[in-house]
C-alpha cells in the first residue's frame, strides 16, 4: 500500500498505472486480519481465522474479476483446513465433514434446479467452507449470502450498471456471508431462536 502511494499508482521500472484494486484488498485483508484479532484475541483461533480470511479474499478477487473460482485453492485451503481438524476437531468432531457434504449437496442442487444458475466454483467453495464453519453456520452463509446477492444484485440492476440476466459472480456474496456468520453466527442464530419461542 505505501509503495503504491510513494510510487504514485505507477510501476517503479516502466511507469505504467497499477490499478487501485491492489492496495485496496491489501487494506481489506489487513484491516480484516486485525478485527479478527480484536475480536479472537491472540488464541489458535486466531491463525484459524486469518487462513480464513485469506481464502475469502483470494475467492472474492478472482470470481469477482474472472467468474473463476481455480480449484487448486480451494483443494490447498481444504488439505490445510483438514489437517486443522485432525489436529484440533470440533466438537462433534464430524461437524465440519458433515457441513462440507451439506453445503456441497444444497449449492449442487441449486445448480441443478436452475439449470446452471450456480457455478461449479461456487459448489465447491462450500464444501471447504463447510469444513471450517460447521453445519449451523455453514446454512447461515448460504442464507446470508442469498440476501446480501438479492440485495446488491437489484441494486446494480437499478443503477444501470449490471443488464438484467446477466451474471453476477456469486463468490463475493459467499464471501461476505461466510465472515458474518464465523464472527457472529452464534449470535446470530440465537436471535433467530429467540424469535421462535
Amino acid at each position: 500500500m505505501f509503495s503504491y502511494l510513494f510510487q504514485k499508482g505507477q510501476c517503479r521500472q516502466c511507469g505504467m498505472n497499477i490499478s487501485p484494486i491492489y492496495p485496496f484488498f491489501e487494506a481489506l485483508t489487513g484491516g480484516l486480519f486485525v478485527f479478527a484479532f480484536f475480536h479472537i484475541g491472540f488464541h489458535i483461533e486466531l491463525f484459524l481465522a486469518w487462513l480464513f480470511i485469506s481464502l475469502l479474499v483470494i475467492i472474492t478477487i478472482s470470481d469477482w474479476y474472472k467468474q473463476l473460482i481455480p480449484d487448486r485453492i480451494l483443494v490447498a485451503f481444504a488439505l490445510i483446513i483438514i489437517a486443522w481438524r485432525i489436529w484440533m476437531p470440533t466438537d462433534p468432531w464430524y461437524d465440519g465433514y458433515l457441513a462440507a457434504l451439506l453445503g456441497f449437496g444444497l449449492l449442487l442442487l441449486i445448480a441443478i434446479v436452475s439449470r446452471g444458475g450456480m457455478g461449479g466454483g461456487d459448489i465447491k467453495l462450500f464444501a471447504v467452507l463447510g469444513l471450517f464453519l460447521g453445519v449451523e453456520k455453514t446454512l447461515l452463509t448460504l442464507m446470508l449470502a442469498s440476501v446480501i446477492g438479492t440485495v446488491i444484485g437489484l441494486a446494480l440492476m437499478g443503477l444501470g450498471l449490471v443488464e438484467k440476466g446477466k451474471p453476477i459472480p456469486f463468490g463475493p456474496f459467499i464471501a461476505s456471508g461466510a465472515l458474518v456468520a464465523y464472527f457472529y453466527g452464534d449470535s446470530l442464530i440465537n436471535w433467530y431462536l429467540s424469535l421462535m419461542l
